[in-house]
């Protein structure tokens, strides 16, 4: 068992080493689109890149019927372990919509030794899902 403090750390170093590995801009909270992100998750459990629509429900219904709509293109050319979950609760028990990557072997941040595994994977993922973004962002908006 790791204390809090010890906990904090190991993230705070993932996170940095991360930045060092795969040095570049992501889009993540950058979307310019109101309650659209993306996200890196990795606990001490697994790792998953997301896409998350939190915003009211009329934006959320609005984006989700986009996103659905390009579910096969995001399934065939980019992504086709991703997941739509349009009602998904988070932690603090609010929910969105989301679609997401989770990465298949156990992992955990407190386990160095898979590190290098989960880089690779959010860096591959990631910028497949920004790819999709970008080119069907006017679709997305629309």
């Amino acid at each position: 068992m790791f204390s809090k403090e010890e906990s904090r750390i190991l993230r705070q170093d993932f996170w940095i080493s991360f930045g060092k590995s795969f040095p570049r801009k992501w889009i993540l909270y950058d979307t310019k689109l109101k309650g659209f992100s993306f996200k890196f998750h990795f606990d001490t459990k697994k790792a998953l890149v997301a896409l998350d629509v939190e915003d009211d429900l009329e934006f959320r219904i609005k984006y989700w019927e986009k996103l659905v709509a390009l579910k096969s293109i995001l399934h065939d050319d980019y992504l086709p372990n991703a997941i739509y979950e349009e009602e998904y609760f988070l932690e603090n028990q609010k929910e969105i919509s989301r679609i997401y990557v989770p990465l298949d072997q156990k992992v955990s941040i407190h386990n160095k030794n898979t590190w290098q595994q989960v880089m690779a994977f959010f860096n591959e993922n990631m910028s497949l899902f920004e790819a999709f973004f970008e080119e069907y962002k006017e679709v997305i908006e629309g």
